[in-house]
């Protein structure tokens, strides 16, 4: 890794307000992650769900690695302020809702799950939107 790039990430010189977005939104994807990789019985006693065997336990444990994995993803590129992957999350996070509808009304996910990812992804999808399209009508 260069020594410019890694002074970019430490200290962006410039943010864009939607690059911004998509950093918070690693930020949060990021406190999500030891919560379900080093407490699954806690946030599904959180969430409603109902008890985790510990196979269950171990595959929270999984999603965990996962989004804590995603969030790096999306704090670095928000503070790299990478335009290309603000508008692939663009494209990414409005279907999160959709998926979750349809993986609860299948029973595949527990309601109070599919709800928490669907809110998160779409609240966070409506503000990068938000800052995405008030920076290109300004130019």
């Amino acid at each position: 890794m260069s020594s410019a790039m890694f002074q970019r990430l430490i200290h962006p010189a410039h943010q864009r307000r939607s690059a911004k977005t998509v950093e918070v939104f690693g930020w949060i994807l990021l406190a999500e992650s030891p919560l379900l990789l080093f407490a699954p019985h806690f946030v599904a006693t959180v969430l409603q769900l109902p008890g985790l065997s510990e196979q269950a336990a171990n595959y929270f444990r999984l999603v965990g690695l996962l989004v804590g994995g995603l969030g790096m993803l999306y704090v670095v590129s928000g503070r790299l302020d990478a335009e290309g992957f603000v508008f692939a999350s663009l494209l990414d996070r409005p279907l999160v809702p959709f998926i979750m509808a349809a993986l609860w009304y299948f029973d595949i996910v527990p309601g109070p799950l599919a709800l928490l990812f669907a809110l998160s992804d779409g609240a966070s999808f409506l503000w990068t939107l938000s800052a995405w399209r008030a920076e290109h009508r300004s130019g």
